[in-house]
C-alpha cells in the first residue's frame, strides 16, 4: 500500500479520522504493514500491548481465552476493513483484553503507541479533540454503568431459606 493509502484507510477509523489529514500523514509513514496468513495470530490475551492495528485487509476474529472474563463465553467477534484494534494500546500502557486471530489472508497496519503520542504531541489542536471525544466516551460508559447499577439495585434479593 502506498502512503496516500495508508492514509485512506486512517482516515476511514472515526477514532482517528478526527485527528486530521496532517496528523494521519505522520502515523502512516511510521506505520507499519504487516500481512498475516489465515490462522496467524495477530496478539493473544494477556500480552503487553505497545501498539494498536488498523484492520487493512481480512477479516480478524477477536475472542476472549478466559472464559470466566469473556461477557458470553465462546463469543468470537469478527471484524475487517478499517476496524481498529487496541485503541487503548495508543493512550496508554496496558495488556490486550482478547485473541486477535486472521480468519483468512489478512494485513493490518500497525501503529505503536510512540509514534502515536509524537504527533498528538505536535498537534496541540488534534489533542484538544482526541480528549473532547473520549472524555464523552467515558462519560457515556458511566451513564450506562449507573443505568445497570439503578437496575441491579431495584431488584429484590430472593428470600432466605433458613437452614
Amino acid at each position: 500500500m502506498s502512503i496516500e493509502d495508508d492514509i485512506a484507510l486512517l482516515e476511514a477509523v472515526p477514532m482517528l479520522h478526527m485527528l486530521g489529514r496532517d496528523a494521519l500523514r505522520a502515523i502512516a509513514i511510521s506505520a507499519d504493514n504487516r500481512p498475516l496468513s489465515r490462522g496467524e495470530v495477530l496478539f493473544r490475551e494477556g500480552q503487553f500491548a505497545e501498539a494498536a492495528f488498523v484492520v487493512a485487509s481480512g477479516t480478524i476474529s477477536v475472542a476472549r481465552e478466559d472464559a470466566h472474563l469473556a461477557r458470553r463465553p465462546g463469543q468470537t467477534i469478527q471484524v475487517g476493513r478499517g476496524a481498529l484494534l487496541g485503541e487503548m494500546a495508543l493512550l496508554t500502557e496496558t495488556k490486550r483484553p482478547a485473541t486477535a486471530t486472521a480468519v483468512e489472508p489478512s494485513a493490518v497496519l500497525r501503529i505503536p503507541r510512540v509514534i502515536f503520542m509524537r504527533t498528538i504531541e505536535g498537534y496541540p489542536d488534534v489533542a484538544v479533540r482526541l480528549t473532547q471525544a473520549l472524555s464523552e466516551r467515558v462519560q457515556a460508559t458511566l451513564a450506562e454503568l449507573d443505568a445497570v447499577r439503578h437496575r441491579l439495585d431495584a431488584i429484590e434479593p430472593a428470600p432466605r431459606r433458613p437452614r
